[in-house]
């Protein structure tokens, strides 16, 4: 490689570098499952538009929260594949700290491939409600969340902290 190659090389890399958004501190990835069945209510007023009650466990797998497991419901209303979160939150516990999170806006869209469903992928934010242990410092937070599907039960979960 060429001074000049390598001199252009390393000059477009520190400026991709320099511009790259900065990123939350990652609080916790987790996997996750859906609890038990999922409760689908059409609300009555138009074709595909539903409320859907849904409860899910995760397990800690990265981050500030490996190893803890969560446990979480919340309530989204769904319009076609598009929907809205209503109500949210759960607990993070882990050995010598709980975390409790409670959802303040989000949205969700299903995912779908060759016609079937492959899952939902969501983005939203919430707040640390109550933070003890080593975790109290997270106490009051604003948090962010995003969700991306594995299969239509299972999907990962990461929370950032602002």
């Amino acid at each position: 490689m060429n001074r000049c190659t390598l001199t252009a090389l390393i000059g477009s890399t520190l400026v991709m570098i320099a511009f790259q958004p900065a990123r939350a501190d990652v609080i916790a990835r987790y996997e996750c499952s859906l609890a038990g069945f999922f409760t689908q209510e059409p609300i009555g007023d138009r074709p595909d538009h539903n409320l859907v009650a849904q409860d899910y466990v995760c397990v800690g797998v990265e981050g500030l929260l490996k190893g803890a497991v969560y446990s979480a419901s919340n309530v989204v209303e769904w319009e076609g594949t598009k929907a809205t979160m209503v109500i949210g939150g759960g607990v993070h516990r882990i050995p010598g700290g709980r975390l409790v999170t409670q959802l303040t806006e989000g949205s969700a869209q299903a995912v779908m491939k060759d016609g079937k469903l492959v899952g939902v992928e969501s983005l939203g934010k919430g707040i640390v409600k109550f933070a003890s242990g080593p975790f109290a410092g997270l106490n009051g937070k604003t948090v962010g969340f995003v969700t991306k599907p594995i299969n239509p039960i299972r999907f990962n979960l990461e929370f950032t902290a602002d």
